[in-house]
């Protein structure tokens, strides 16, 4: 079983946000994904998801399945991250005050998903964007 997706995502749509996680995870539930797997990777794609809405200027979600595991690919285009350690530390966001107001930008999307993924690298440059590969042993 071999199965490749890619999933645009726009920015600052938040009327969407979280369509493309559900869609995954609707994708994996067909496929008979264990659920525990299930859950770590929408948990994960989920928080990417709101990362490209809130923090960039837009990007894509690719999402494979082969017999070994499940790889998410995320790219974006934005700002990038000047500071990838700190972006790391639980608590820590550059949401707006508003995005905080609707209940996002709580500063754990990126440990979230690197505590739930069994891979994780991310790379970012300031004003090209941020590209994170997260994979999930299956």
């Amino acid at each position: 079983m071999m199965i490749k997706e890619t999933y645009a995502v726009a920015a600052n749509d938040m009327s969407v946000a979280g369509d493309v996680s559900a869609s995954i995870k609707r994708q994996m539930k067909r496929l008979g994904i264990p659920n525990q797997i299930m859950r770590r990777v929408s948990v994960c794609t989920y928080e990417a998801e709101i990362n490209l809405v809130i923090h960039s200027d837009g990007g894509e979600i690719d999402f494979e399945i082969s017999e070994e595991e499940i790889r998410v690919h995320v790219r974006d285009v934005g700002p990038g991250i000047p500071d990838l350690e700190k972006a790391m530390t639980e608590g820590f966001s550059t949401a707006t005050s508003e995005v905080r107001n609707m209940g996002f930008g709580a500063g754990m999307g990126l440990p979230n998903m690197k505590r739930n993924a069994d891979g994780f690298s991310i790379e970012s440059e300031v004003g090209k964007g941020t590209d994170i590969v997260m994979t999930f042993n299956i």
